[in-house]
């Protein structure tokens, strides 16, 4: 039986400080290193518990795939549609980390990249096929994708949960 890692969840904090932790993020770059602990993000701790290498646990409890999304949906109702898309792109390959000093939901890493030593190739935004695409916020996205060297990544999931993505890139 393959053992997993152990992911504590405190007020929304994902963290282990396990050797088996370490490992995976050397192998697989999953989480961060911080303070000797490795950190993870609530996508990351979504996908390693669906795929069974690890157990998240909060208050001595483990926590099903499902009560962590019941928690969190709280406070992000599109929670569900982000770890779709996560979990899409992890799954073709790709290394995924937070967005947020972007505007966007992700960066995303090409299959192969090491996010230490590289940088994101694109920028994902997700959004819901009945939501309507703001211009501005359109326009916002791809300026930062342009101006940091990165193309956009729009991900579009519809009520099927069924994604399309579409690479935006800045034309002269």
């Amino acid at each position: 039986m393959e053992q997993k890692v152990t992911i504590h969840e405190i007020h929304g904090n994902f963290y282990s400080n396990s050797n088996l932790a370490v490992a995976l993020h050397n192998k697989s770059f999953f989480g961060e290193i911080k303070d000797s602990r490795i950190v993870y993000n609530l996508y990351e701790a979504l996908y390693l518990v669906e795929t069974k290498k690890a157990a998240v646990i909060a208050s001595n409890k483990t926590l099903s795939l499902s009560e962590i999304i019941k928690k969190y949906a709280k406070k992000d109702k599109n929670i569900l549609q982000k770890y779709l898309v996560f979990k899409d792109l992890r799954n073709k390959g790709h290394i995924l980390k937070a967005g947020l000093k972007f505007g966007v939901d992700f960066r995303c890493y090409e299959k192969g990249e090491r996010p230490s030593r590289e940088h994101a190739k694109y920028l994902v935004y997700i959004i819901n096929e009945k939501k309507k695409l703001d211009i501005k916020d359109f326009c916002s996205k791809a300026r930062i994708a342009h101006s940091t060297n990165k193309i956009l990544l729009i991900a579009i999931v519809d009520s099927e949960e069924d994604i399309t993505y579409f690479e935006v890139n800045w034309k002269r």
